[in-house]
């Protein structure tokens, strides 16, 4: 690893931003094509991206079990986590009390906050940090299952994969995100900076999930889904009666319509000008040029 000394040459010779740039991280761009599958995009977290020309998977291989599979990170077809009314759910879901947007104490909600539901837990259980990217509860092959691990990150079952990694690492400073921020220094030379990614269990400052939409809509601030059934309600762009992966939507598993994280994101990425185009930034269903996703629902 290069002395003070090295380090003062290095900023006297290429100045202090491109040596931020080369060795301290920093929001590089991504190899992936984030376009055609969610395969060619960062939730795919084998790191190998179909035909080539993504991320070295391999430099990530002690740091967490490469599945061979893509999927299996949060689906499994068999043996799913039966606490979370989610598809097939196969990733460890730690039981949290989340700090919630109501306790910041404003005095602007007109509507309920509770915890988290389904819709938000499948995506907080890797952006909360507190368990591994790859703690899953049926990994690929027969005998290879733990139920416990639905709410318990057990890495002496993480470590029965043929080729187990040596650090089952999850998305918080002192795993992941060791390397993967702008403050990382020498150890996360060229590595992007996860940092924004990480949400942690207090979500006070992001947009409220939990939170109960004014259905039927009152007053002026609310734009009203045009269709509703039971478990969901959804802005019906395309008039085909279907909520598709590009309309905003909202979630009821039993104490009415709420507003989670997968309202405004689609894991899977979701085409900005239709079919082989590039996936709209940060996974969001509809894109938020000149705010378009949030007049989707709010009238201001």
């Amino acid at each position: 690893m290069p002395n003070a000394r090295l380090l003062a040459i290095l900023f006297a010779v290429f100045g202090a931003a491109y040596f931020t740039m080369v060795y301290g991280g920093g929001d590089l761009g991504t190899k992936f094509s984030y376009r055609d599958s969610v395969a060619n995009t960062r939730h795919n977290l084998t790191q190998r991206q179909p035909g080539g020309g993504g991320p070295n998977g391999v430099i990530m291989d002690p740091y967490r079990n490469n599945y061979n599979e893509i999927c299996v990170y949060c689906h499994t077809p068999h043996g799913a986590n039966a606490n979370v009314k989610a598809p097939l759910w196969n990733h460890t879901i730690k039981t949290t009390t989340y700090q919630t947007y109501n306790q910041l104490g404003t005095s602007t909600l007109t509507q309920t906050v509770s915890q988290p539901g389904p819709n938000s837990l499948t995506c907080l259980s890797c952006h909360d940090g507190q368990v591994a990217v790859d703690s899953v509860i049926n990994m690929p092959g027969s005998g290879l299952y733990d139920p416990n691990q639905a709410t318990s990150q057990s890495d002496a079952f993480l470590n029965t994969w043929p080729s187990a990694s040596s650090v089952h690492g999850g998305l918080n400073p002192g795993q992941c995100l060791a390397c993967h921020s702008a403050g990382a220094g020498f150890v996360g030379a060229g590595a992007p900076d996860f940092t924004v990614a990480f949400i942690g269990t207090d979500l006070r400052n992001d947009h409220p999930v939990g939170i109960t939409y004014p259905i039927p809509v009152t007053g002026k601030d609310f734009n009203d889904p045009n269709q509703k059934k039971v478990g969901i309600a959804f802005f019906d762009t395309n008039g085909n009666g279907r909520a598709d992966n590009n309309e905003i939507r909202l979630y009821d598993t039993g104490q009415g319509y709420k507003v989670e994280c997968a309202s405004c994101h689609d894991p899977h990425g979701v085409p900005s000008a239709g079919p082989g185009s590039v996936f709209n930034p940060t996974f969001l269903r509809v894109s938020n040029a000149g705010s378009a996703l949030c007049l989707t629902c709010h009238i201001k």
